[in-house]
């Protein structure tokens, strides 16, 4: 059967709202027609919508690998690398205790394939306000902040990260002017 007819199998499994049996059509459409990067580049969409990121990818690199010239299947790809090093920094950050030196080069990277990635930047400012690293943290916070004004909890700790700069100034500027006298 021509990849085609696979394609729009998929398409109407989507709006059917059958996301597991269009990345089967999808898959058929591959078999069909292996070399076609579009069909990796629908098949990793269809994926990376249900969650199946290590498929996402698989397809996403495939596609890129047959037309790297095209960039939103680089994009994709790029958003997808992000997402995945995202969870990865996410469990790292949900042990205990939180493994946040092993968690921020994994957000760093996000950041760096995604720029947009709010969930990036916050988890980032998380992390550093519980090392304590409340400069480093206040600039991640704000950034979150950027990228989704309305996030109230990001809000909230961007607020908490600024009060903990100027009680620990004040803090400094009262021991040193003790030595002064």
């Amino acid at each position: 059967m021509d990849g085609g007819i696979y394609i729009q199998k998929a398409y109407e499994s989507i709006l059917s709202g059958d996301f597991e049996q269009a990345i089967d059509w999808f898959d058929r459409a591959i078999e069909a027609d292996p070399d076609n990067a579009d069909y990796h580049y629908k098949c990793s969409i269809s994926c990376s919508r249900s969650g199946k990121w290590p498929k996402a990818l698989l397809h996403a690199e495939k596609a890129v690998g047959l037309e790297p010239g095209r960039e939103e299947y680089r994009f994709h790809k790029r958003t997808i690398e992000a997402k995945i090093l995202l969870i990865e920094a996410e469990k790292l950050l949900a042990e205990e205790p939180p493994q946040t030196e092993g968690a921020l080069p994994l957000l760093r990277q996000v950041t760096e394939l995604d720029p947009l990635s709010f969930e990036a930047f916050y988890l980032m400012g998380l992390a550093c306000a519980g090392m304590n690293r409340l400069e480093e943290g206040t600039v991640y916070a704000r950034e979150a902040l950027r990228l989704d004004p309305g996030h109230s909890a990001a809000r909230t700790l961007y607020a908490d990260l600024r009060r903990k700069q100027r009680f620990m100034r004040g803090r400094a500027g009262r021991h040193k002017r003790r030595k002064n006298r």
